[in-house]
């Protein structure tokens, strides 16, 4: 068996790719959507080619040696399905970040709402302060619109199962030396749907619901920050049976921003000022997120002082007429690569403060050392 023909990917595949070849196929091949007599089958197979692919350690093995290297190993070869579907959602949580397939209801022919998709996006700094609608693509189920989601093909339409007679079920008593031992177990001749298709729709295949591409509108909000989601309603998988759509979930990532560092509402910037201007105080001009602004800088400031723009932040999410406030740090640089002239008025200046010191009796005369009386 090869794992990487199985989802359709290179050898050389990162573990991206991996996951959306997983993702399209575990769609085709997941038991709640296609009923064929190999599917589930195909569907573990899946499964054991993504859990040995994503680890590293697995896939350096499967690599170098197959599927012996695995079994000598110790991981053995029966895959993540091994025993039924037990671990299937955990798999597909783990998968989809807590989006997986439906759980499904006791009624198979109940409507049933459609499975949650999420979706990341990234966003730069300044759009994520002040908001921008985005248009996305996403692949989606819809309801076909050849069978309009029956699955049949049109003029006909599904019967219920003899064998379970729509319950999607069966029931297996056996006599046990202990009693009576009642086992109720998965339909094998509709698969848990209560009902057959014996004249499946081409377009769909008999799933009622076909895989597509569409564009979404996003509207993000001011204010919104890394790690934020949204959740935009009946935007997710079609339901089954008439059921509602599932919900799409946006996750956003926002770059950091080359000036700024954000802290809940506001924002920080540094800029850089000589020992003159931070003697004699100045007026320079700033980069904020509403562009470049002039702030004065007061006389006799100290490194690190800050100064703060009011209403220059960021907007309160919901609220974008309240922003927070750009706080500047003054950082003064003592100068390098001084010149001779430049040299000459720094000794000056040294000399006077040092004989004002001497003036106000804050050195010792006697010692003549810096010693504060």
């Amino acid at each position: 068996m090869d794992y990487y023909e199985i989802l359709g990917v290179s050898k050389n595949a990162e573990k991206d790719e991996i996951k959306a070849a997983f993702r399209k196929k575990a769609r085709e091949y997941h038991p709640d959507v296609n009923k064929a007599h190999d599917a589930e089958q195909k569907f573990k197979e899946l499964g054991k080619a993504y859990e040995t692919l994503m680890d590293d350690d697995k896939r350096s093995l499967y690599d170098r040696y197959g599927e012996d290297g695995l079994k000598n190993a110790g991981f053995g070869s029966e895959g993540p399905f091994a025993g039924g579907f037990g671990d299937l959602n955990d798999i597909f949580n783990s998968f989809f970040g807590g989006f997986g397939f439906s759980q499904g209801y006791s009624d198979p022919n109940a409507p049933q709402r459609g499975d949650d998709l999420r979706v990341d996006i990234e966003l730069t700094f300044e759009e994520a302060v002040f908001g921008i609608t985005k248009e996305i693509k996403i692949d989606h189920l819809e309801i076909c619109g050849e069978c309009k989601g029956t699955g049949a093909e049109p003029g006909s339409k599904p019967i219920t199962c003899p064998t379970c007679h729509g319950s999607g079920k069966i029931q297996q008593t056996t006599q046990t030396i202990l009693g009576h031992f009642t086992q109720i177990t998965t339909c094998p001749d509709c698969h848990g749907l209560g009902q057959k298709i014996n004249s499946p729709c081409k377009a769909c295949k008999g799933y009622g619901r076909i895989e597509k591409e569409k564009t979404v509108e996003l509207k993000i909000p001011a204010g919104v920050d890394n790690g934020s989601k949204m959740r935009i309603s009946q935007e997710g998988d079609a339901g089954k049976n008439g059921g509602p759509s599932g919900d799409l979930y946006v996750v956003i990532r926002v770059k950091p921003s080359d000036y700024l560092k954000r802290e809940g509402i506001n924002v920080f910037s540094e800029i850089e000022i000589s020992p003159s201007q931070a003697v004699l105080g100045d007026e320079v001009v700033v980069k904020t997120l509403d562009g470049e602004k002039q702030i004065s800088i007061p006389a006799g400031i100290q490194s690190a002082s800050p100064i703060r723009i009011k209403s220059a932040g960021v907007p309160h999410l919901g609220k974008s007429s309240q922003r927070g406030e750009h706080i500047i740090i003054v950082n003064v640089k003592t100068p390098t690569n001084l010149s001779e002239e430049e040299k000459q008025l720094y000794k000056k200046l040294y000399e006077i403060n040092t004989k004002k010191k001497y003036q106000e009796g804050l050195f010792d005369k006697v010692k003549g050392w810096g010693v504060n009386k």
